[in-house]
């Protein structure tokens, strides 16, 4: 019996691609030696995956990673299941999704549960991306610097 969609397992190839990508960057982190040259490699890795990116999702992600790294330089540039992250002391606080990564209709900044985003008991953990105007840069980096307070 074959199985002619594209799940595997329940997932989609493109998960299971994300998957392998990360398999891949905690391999290539446990082989660099010093925490300096492991935070000058990372962010090589960050800055050619973003070079990787179809032309709008590139220029979009480009801008993402000069508001963030400007507006909280103590979160750490990552590659994450293949897609730019910012850590800090190891763990993602933010990431870039690209819209080819899952074939998705926009882009997206998601945050995880370590971003001190919190607010009552629902706040929003992801934001769609179609363009990054200067007030969306101004909220971006509004969302990061609250996110690492």
């Amino acid at each position: 019996m074959s199985n002619t969609d594209s799940t595997h397992g329940g997932f989609t190839a493109e998960e299971r691609a994300a998957m392998k990508d990360h398999a891949k960057e905690l391999k290539t982190a446990a082989r660099r030696s010093s925490r300096a040259d492991k935070a000058a490699e990372a962010e090589r890795d960050v800055l050619a995956k973003i070079a990787e990116m179809q032309d709008s999702d590139r220029i979009m992600a480009e801008r993402v990673h000069a508001v963030i790294t400007a507006s909280a330089p103590t979160l750490a540039p990552k590659l994450w299941y293949g897609m730019p992250a910012y850590a800090l002391d190891g763990k993602v606080v933010c990431f870039f999704q690209s819209a080819e990564k899952f074939k998705g209709r926009y882009a997206t900044l998601g945050f995880s549960d370590q971003a001190k985003l919190d607010d009552g008991t629902m706040w929003a953990a992801g934001f769609a991306l179609t363009e990054v105007t200067a007030d969306v840069e101004a909220r971006i980096g509004a969302l990061v610097k609250q996110a690492v307070s």
